[in-house]
């Protein structure tokens, strides 16, 4: 699936590569220019970062995001985070560039390993995923449970509990 087509190159501006917050080692691999706010959306090795010529609007590590989609007929990319935050959405119409696939590579990097919960039941979806904070390269697991999961249901701590020691042992944590 190809993600890329012909259009303009946005560059980024040198006082909005000023507002990124760049780390010593963080390098910009892609970036884009909404189209709803005209704010310039980044990938860097590190973080998502949003920002504008005003200043930062977003910034927030890979292992934040929960998930991602691209709808290749609106060339909108949609975030999910896993601290259930308010979803985000850009739109990138007769950009080139490789946002969407930059985007996707980042948030893959970041995810070591994912095992359901295997909850039964309509309202048992979750898992645990061990993550890698890609600035430090530390490990550690990030339990992600859907928003009809019963937290107060004994079942859910146990699988938790199952799911993250099965995987502290697979990966040496």
């Amino acid at each position: 699936m190809r993600w890329r087509r012909k259009g303009r190159v946005v560059e980024l501006p040198n006082d909005v590569r000023a507002n990124l917050g760049l780390g010593r080692k963080e390098r910009v691999l892609a970036q884009g220019q909404d189209d709803n706010t005209a704010a310039y959306v980044v990938v860097t090795t590190t973080h998502l970062v949003v920002a504008s010529d005003v200043g930062l609007v977003l910034r927030r590590p890979w292992h934040e995001v929960d998930a991602g989609s691209w709808s290749p007929d609106t060339w909108t990319l949609s975030v999910t985070w896993v601290d259930g935050s308010r979803a985000r959405q850009w739109t990138f119409r007769d950009q080139t560039g490789m946002i969407a696939e930059t985007f996707h590579e980042r948030v893959q990097a970041s995810v070591v390993r994912s095992e359901p919960l295997g909850l039964k039941g309509p309202n048992g979806n979750g898992r645990v995923v061990v993550r890698r904070d890609l600035a430090t390269g530390e490990l550690f697991l990030q339990t992600v449970l859907g928003r009809r999961v019963d937290t107060s249901n004994p079942a859910v701590d146990a699988a938790i509990e199952r799911v993250s020691a099965g995987l502290r042992d697979d990966v040496g944590l």
